[in-house]
Formats: structure tokens, sequence, C-alpha cells
């Protein structure tokens, strides 16, 4: 007996897979049209009208069975008992059936990174994982409650399965390579609107900044961590859209030295997660020239913000820090700046300054 049971459930699955949405629903469809014909010529009028029809149809063949609609003749009964109940209780199984694999599907393709997402538009994507750093870098992300509501992908070669579950609002990709483009393509690289390159070494990084700098929006930016200096400077003579970051133990240590507590103050700049922190804002276009020391007193009485520097490149290349009051601010040009929570162009009244 339990051998004809299993044969029969491998027999049902297999009819499950080959199953197409289209056909169930044509099935049930035209199951539905039948048991409504034959109910119609049992003369069952109160089960007839089209909202009352569905709502008895669904109820009863599910066998959840309310009892407040059912047939009354004798005809009828035996359509329910017959034709409706059989075989629209096994089309009720097959579309179950298929629902769970489906579902069962695609959290299997999230959770393996087998999922693509051609239709990502202005997403951040973060290359490289690292089971500390990495899950540190979305939370930053996470805690700017400022920030556009981008979506975001991490994507990694690694044999891992989803290493954040829960996290809704990050995604996962797993690639062979960060450098071929039918894989990058998978996460939309070209649409992406933030890049976070943070491989598991140096070449890696360097290899992958390299492929995308060409690759990605006009306007959008590509941030590369390294170990080390050596391929810093290089990388920033061909690619002016990757800023490169890197260790800068030596300077901290040297610098908490000097001047005790400047440790403390690095990480409160970075931290967005508590305290005041480093943002940057970029005056839209548009808007009139300011000299710094107009901008100054503006933003720290309304925004309570004070300005640090001005940049002429997102990627800081050319940065002023504190300029003179005198110094030019065009549009276009990027404010660097400390406060409480990030200033957001908008929220900058630029004519009343």
């Amino acid at each position: 007996m339990m051998i004809i049971f299993k044969r029969l459930v491998v027999l049902l699955r297999a009819h499950v897979d080959r199953a197409s949405w289209r056909l169930l629903c044509l099935v049930t469809a035209l199951h539905m049209g039948l048991v409504w014909g034959l109910l119609m010529l049992a003369n069952e009028q109160a089960l007839l009208p089209a909202n009352v029809f569905f709502y008895y149809y669904i109820i009863t063949t599910s066998t959840v069975g309310y009892g407040d609609f059912s047939a009354t003749t004798d005809f009828g009964r035996w359509v329910v008992a017959l034709v409706q109940v059989p075989f629209g209780l096994g089309l009720f199984g097959v579309l179950l059936g298929k629902a769970g694999q489906m579902a069962t599907f695609w959290i299997k393709r999230a959770m393996t990174g087998d999922k693509d997402y051609f239709d990502f538009r202005n997403h951040i994507i973060i290359f490289g994982w690292h089971p500390t750093r990495t899950k540190k870098i979305i939370d930053y992300i996470l805690a700017d409650t400022k920030r556009d509501n981008r979506r975001i992908v991490l994507a990694v070669t690694d044999a891992i399965e989803h290493p954040l579950m829960g996290y809704p609002e990050v995604n996962f990709a797993r690639l062979t390579s960060f450098t071929e483009d039918e894989q990058l393509a998978r996460i939309a690289i070209v649409d992406a609107d933030k890049v976070i390159i943070d491989g598991q070494d140096d070449d890696q990084t360097f290899t992958t900044a390299l492929k995308l700098s060409p690759m990605i929006k006009a306007d959008a930016h590509i941030s590369a961590h390294f170990q080390d200096e050596s391929k810093v400077s290089l990388l920033r003579s061909h690619c002016k859209n990757v800023e490169c970051s890197s260790v800068k133990s030596a300077e901290i240590l040297v610098r908490a030295m000097q001047d005790p507590g400047s440790s403390r103050v690095q990480e409160e700049l970075l931290s967005s997660l508590h305290g005041d922190t480093q943002f940057s804002l970029q005056l839209p276009q548009g808007v009139k020239s300011y000299q710094f020391g107009e901008l100054f007193p503006y933003f720290k009485a309304h925004h309570n913000a004070i300005l640090l520097g001005v940049a002429h490149d997102k990627s800081a290349q050319n940065l002023d820090l504190n300029p003179p009051l005198d110094y030019k601010i065009c549009a276009g040009d990027v404010l660097h700046y400390i406060a409480p929570s990030r200033v957001l162009a908008k929220e900058v009244l630029w004519q009343a300054i």
C-alpha cells in the first residue's frame, strides 16, 4: 500500500511539473463552465448569478462547505457529487501544489543567488562579501533616514547562500565572475546608481573597478576599497568616476598619539548610526553662484550643519577643506558638511541665501 501511495505521489508531482499555469487556468475555467451549465439544467436558480456562483464554487469545491448555498434539486445534488467536487477537488489540489512549487522555486532562487535583477533601476550594488564588514556597510546605508529608497543588491562569487536573509532590503546574486558582461547584466549594472567594490583582495577590486568604470551611467558613482595604496593612484589616473579608499591605520594612530581623541572623532564622522555624521550635497543646476561665507552661516542656522569644504566632482579629487570666506561655489559643486542628519538639496532655500 505504501509503495502504491508513493507512486501516486510521484505521478501527481510529475503532472504538476509538466502542467503550465495557462493550461491549469483553462481547465479550471472549463470545469466551472461545465458545472454552471449543469446547474442551470438542474434549475438551481439561487446558484446561477455570477457573484454567488463564484463564491459557491470555491467554498464547495475546496470542501470548506459553509452550507449557506447548496444544491436543492436531485439532479443538482448529483452534479455536485459526481462532477463538481471530485474533479474540482483534484484541480484545487493541483493548483495549490503548483503555487507551492512556484513559491519554493522563487525562495530557493533568492537564497542561492540565482535570481536575476534585469528590471532594477537606480539601485545600489555591493560587490564582495566579508562576514563582519559587509553587514556593517549595509547597516550604515540603512541608518541614513533621508537616503533615497534604493534597492540593494549584494553580488558575490563565493559558493554561499544568502547571508543576510533577515534584511528584506537586500537582494542576493551569486555570480561566476565580477567581470563577465552576461553576469553583470543579471544585476543591471548599466542602470545602477551607486556601486561599492570590496573584493576578496586588491587584485579583484582593481580589475572589477576597471571593468565597471566605463559601463555605469554618467552620473553614477563607484567606491572601491583597497588594503594598501599600491593600486589606488593607478586606478585614480584611469577611472575618474571611481573613488578609492584604503586602510588609514598608520595615519589614525599618529593623529591619535599627537591629538588624543582624534580616532573617536573619525568614528563619529563616518558612522551614521549615532551622533553627527559627515555628508555631502551637490548644488543643483540653475542656482546662482555663492561665496563660502554666505553658505556657512545659513547651513549652521537653518540645518545645524557645519560646512567642511568644497569639491568640484563627486570623487573629490579637487577638494578644498576650510576654504576662505570669499571662495566661489557654483552649481554642480559638492559641499561636504557635518550634521545630525542628511540635508537634501530640496530642503535648502537657495533663493533666500
